[in-house]
Order: structure tokens, then C-alpha cells, then sequence
């Protein structure tokens, strides 16, 4: 499989439409000269049509330069990332390897073929001065049917598309302009399929006004849970090194904070086992991230140290741990308990277990649950002012940073409610969360070393030592608490909740 990020830009428009002169466009020098080509693709989803409605496609294409199998995955913030596979033969089913990276969508429903597309297509290049190719214009006239469930009738439509090569985003943006101006209209299909099937990704959160508490907390629950299932195809991928178990796991914990601090509207009992299980999920992917992040520090340290020195073994070490890590995690994300999982996150969107005073009007309500968010964080500051140095305060720090983080969750739920001002104290309490995790990575960063410390008169290493030491009096010496008290004196205003 290959994978790469798809950037690019559609157009609606009509028939008789005519290409201005892009050579106007500035930044671009000419157009080469146009190629054209048909595709015709078969596209494959569950019967209930589950990946359309999260805007995800895939694909068997052939007659361009990219036969294969293409599945397309949404970005959060545009864009979509796109992997291959090998097209094989014409009756064969989805490769396994992409129908895998599906799993958490489909649940285990069979990908059958719901659509075919064939695209009458006319590509050209835009280049710059020296000839770089920015950008890929193309115009296609498109036949689509739909297979599944069958339907009578044939849908015909022409766009534009204007896909970025080796430019950068204001290229479209440039592009795209002068295509509006001389009669193109932006688009807002996400893709070809959806105009075949007639159905638009459905959106994250709750879409009406927000009058009761539960409607506050099902639209925040809704939008980490689309965005976890977002990230899980991108974490299962064997060679995808990004920061994509950070955020799906960021998304879990925002998912439990919001559990916790609106407590005194759900029904506990029926709540509490998908807390739990929402923990082992957490958990398995803290053991990949940590690893990361630990990494991550390390080298960035390393390469401050005077002297340029090979990655030392114990790092190749860590390393391999983490992808020990993370094909263990893999394993969850296969399991029956993570597909439980995923149906108890759903019912908690959709029918959330609340008791009466959930429906009750959520601006007051939202600003209480805010306040006790505040004063639990405030509460664990006190604790950690009143600990002895050591592992006892560092213990209590932690528990401030943890409380400080469901604050910012629960602030940024309120804020369809409660406005700039809510945002503002999630703002606040996030910097306060990143002082206090700062901390933290120091103490878990200086606890690794030491545990990977040679026995007196062991073996080692002369330059695996020498590395090992150095990092190991910085950790020591490191402070990232100087900035506690101002960030502590912003986060904890009391004015901040009296003006909700």
C-alpha cells in the first residue's frame, strides 16, 4: 500500500462552460497542454452506506495513471489522505488490508459495490516560471448509477478540479478565484460519490439550537467520537508515523472528562462500565504514546549536546519497543471488545443514559458544572501547595494537571452556551495543563533513565553512558515550573466563572 495527502479543490459548472486564461493567475506561467482520459470506477461501501456518511470512499479505478484500488480518508481540517493498493482482477473483492483499516466503520458488515463512475476527463498541469509543476487542473464530465440499493435513472454532471502537485495552498486558493469569476461555482460535494448516492456526510454534533444540558453534552460526546473514528483507520496503518494516536486518544479522554464532570445529569450505574472501558482503550494507546513522546524528547536533547554522536542503542531500543507497542495495539483495534466498545460510544450519543434534570435549560446548568470543574481543579492546587517536595507533590501536581484538563473539556462543551467566556477559561486552563505536563514528561523522562541505568561495574557503552548521563542531569536540573504561578493566578480567577 502507498499513501500520500490529497489537497485540492471542486467546481460545478455547466455544460457550455469555457477555461479562462490561468496564465493570468498569479504565481503561474502556463498551462501544458491538456491529456484526456476516461476512468471508470467501481465504489464499494456497507448496505447502510457507513463510510459515505462519514465522507470516506473506496474505490477500484482504472484508465488513468493511478489504476488501483483508492481509499480516501478525510482530513479535519481539508484535504483527504489517499492509499493504494494494487487494482488485481476486475471481479475481486476490497483488498483485505484496506477493508482492515475500515473495521471500526463497518463493524464487520460485508463492503459491497454501490455505485459506478465513469469520468470523461481533460487534466492539465500549471506550472510556474521554471516549470514546476504547482498544480493539476482537470475537467471532468461524469456518468454515475447507483447499484446499491439499485435505483432507475443515470446522474450526469461536469466539474472542476483543481488538485495541488508541489505548490502551496494559495495556489488554489489563487486558482480557484479566478475560476469563480468567470462563472464556476465552489462546490460543496465532497466527493463524487456523495452526488450519485445523494448522500452528504453526516455532521458531527448536535445541528439544532442547544436548549438542554444533554443536547450540550451529546454534541461534544458526537464530535469525539466522529473524531476517534476518524483517526482509527490512520493508527492501524503499520508505517503511519504522525500524531495520530496522540489525538484519537485525546479524543477518548475528552470523551471520559465530559462522562465525569456531567455526572449529576446521567445515570452513573449505566455509565460507569463505559468509563472503565473507555480507560483500557486510553491505556493501550498510552503505551505507544508515551514511547513517542519520550523519544522525541530524547532526541531533541540529544542534538543540544555538544559533539555530534550516533543515536545511542538504548534509543534503537525504545524504539523497537514502541513498535512492539504498537502491533500490540493493533490487536485491540481488531478485537470484538474494541467493536463493543464502539456500539456502547454510539448509544451514548444517540440515547444517553440522563436523568430529568438533563432536559433542563443547559445555560444554567453549563455554568455550575463549569464552577465545579473550577473548584475541583482549585481544590488539587491546595492539596499540592500543602505536599512536601518529592513524589508527594509531584503526585499532586499530577492530579492538578488532570483536573485542569477536564475543566478544558468541560469549558469547551459549554461554549455553544456560554460563549467567549467559556473558551476563555478553556484557553487558560490549557496552558495551565501544558505547564503541568511539562512537568510530568520531565519526572516520567528522568524515571525511564534511571531504571535504564547499567548496574556498578557493568558493561556499557562509553558513548550510550555518556548519553544516558547527560540527559539524565537534565531532566534533574530541568524546571518547567517557573511559569506555574503566573499561568496558575490566570487559570484559577475566580472573576473568570462569576461572569459566565
Amino acid at each position: 500500500m502507498t499513501a500520500h495527502v490529497e489537497v485540492e479543490r471542486k467546481y460545478k459548472v455547466g455544460g457550455g462552460y469555457s477555461l479562462p486564461d490561468l496564465r493570468e493567475v498569479t504565481g503561474l506561467s502556463t498551462a501544458a497542454e491538456p491529456r484526456t482520459l476516461t476512468l471508470t470506477a467501481r465504489y464499494y461501501d456497507t448496505a447502510d452506506l457507513r463510510l459515505a456518511r462519514r465522507g470516506i470512499t473506496l474505490r477500484r479505478r482504472t484508465g488513468g495513471t493511478d489504476d488501483g484500488w483508492h481509499l480516501k480518508l478525510p482530513r479535519a481540517k481539508g484535504g483527504r489522505d489517499e492509499i493504494q493498493a494494487p487494482a488485481g482482477e476486475a471481479a475481486s473483492p476490497p483488498p483485505a488490508e484496506l477493508a482492515g483499516l475500515l473495521l471500526a466503520h463497518t463493524r464487520g458488515l460485508p463492503l459491497v459495490a454501490v455505485a459506478e463512475i465513469r469520468t470523461d476527463r481533460t487534466e492539465r498541469e500549471l506550472l510556474d516560471r521554471g516549470g514546476t509543476v504547482l498544480a493539476q487542473l482537470v475537467d471532468d464530465r461524469v456518468t454515475g448509477v447507483r447499484l446499491e440499493p439499485r435505483e432507475e435513472g443515470v446522474v450526469t454532471w461536469r466539474e472542476l478540479e483543481v488538485e495541488l502537485v508541489d505548490g502551496e495552498e494559495d495556489v488554489l486558493d489563487a486558482v480557484g478565484e479566478h475560476l469563480t469569476g468567470s462563472g464556476a461555482q465552489a462546490s460543496q460535494e465532497s466527493n463524487k460519490l456523495s452526488i450519485v448516492l445523494g448522500v452528504a456526510p453526516a455532521p458531527d454534533g448536535y445541528s439544532g439550537e442547544m436548549r438542554s444540558t444533554v443536547q450540550v453534552m451529546s454534541a461534544y460526546l458526537s464530535a469525539q467520537a466522529a473524531r476517534m473514528l476518524a483517526y482509527d483507520p490512520r493508527v492501524r496503518l503499520a508505517d503511519h508515523d504522525d500524531d495520530s494516536v496522540h489525538k484519537m486518544r485525546t479524543s477518548i479522554r475528552r470523551f471520559r472528562s465530559i462522562l465525569r464532570t456531567h455526572r449529576t445529569i446521567l445515570d452513573r450505574p449505566r455509565v460507569k462500565p463505559l468509563d472503565a472501558e473507555l480507560k483500557w482503550l486510553s491505556d493501550a494507546l498510552g503505551e505507544v504514546r508515551d514511547l513517542e513522546v519520550l523519544q522525541a524528547r530524547f532526541r531533541a536533547q540529544l542534538a543540544g549536546l555538544p559533539g555530534g554522536r550516533s543515536e545511542p542503542g538504548w534509543l534503537l531500543d525504545m524504539r523497537h519497543q514502541e513498535l512492539q507497542a504498537r502491533e500490540r495495539l493493533r490487536g485491540v483495534l481488531r478485537s470484538q471488545r474494541y467493536l463493543a466498545l464502539l456500539d456502547r460510544i454510539d448509544a451514548m450519543v444517540t440515547d444517553p443514559p440522563v436523568r430529568r434534570k438533563a432536559h433542563k435549560a443547559a445555560r444554567k446548568q453549563q455554568r455550575k458544572i463549569v464552577a465545579r470543574a473550577r473548584r475541583k481543579m482549585t481544590d488539587a492546587y491546595r492539596e499540592a501547595g500543602k505536599a512536601p517536595r518529592g513524589e508527594d507533590r509531584d503526585a499532586a501536581l499530577h492530579k492538578t494537571r488532570k483536573a485542569a484538563k477536564r475543566l478544558r473539556h468541560t469549558a469547551e462543551a459549554a461554549k455553544p452556551v456560554l460563549g467567549k467566556r467559556a473558551a476563555k477559561i478553556a484557553r487558560r486552563a490549557e496552558k495551565l495543563q501544558d505547564v503541568l505536563g511539562d512537568n510530568q514528561d520531565r519526572i516520567v523522562a528522568a524515571g525511564r533513565l534511571e531504571r535504564m541505568a547499567p548496574e556498578p561495574g557493568g558493561a556499557s557503552d562509553a558513548s550510550d553512558a555518556y548519553a544516558l548521563g547527560a540527559l539524565t542531569t537534565l531532566q534533574r536540573y530541568d524546571d518547567p515550573l517557573t511559569d506555574l504561578p503566573s499561568t496558575w493566578r490566570k487559570a484559577a480567577d475566580p472573576k473568570l466563572v462569576k461572569r459566565l
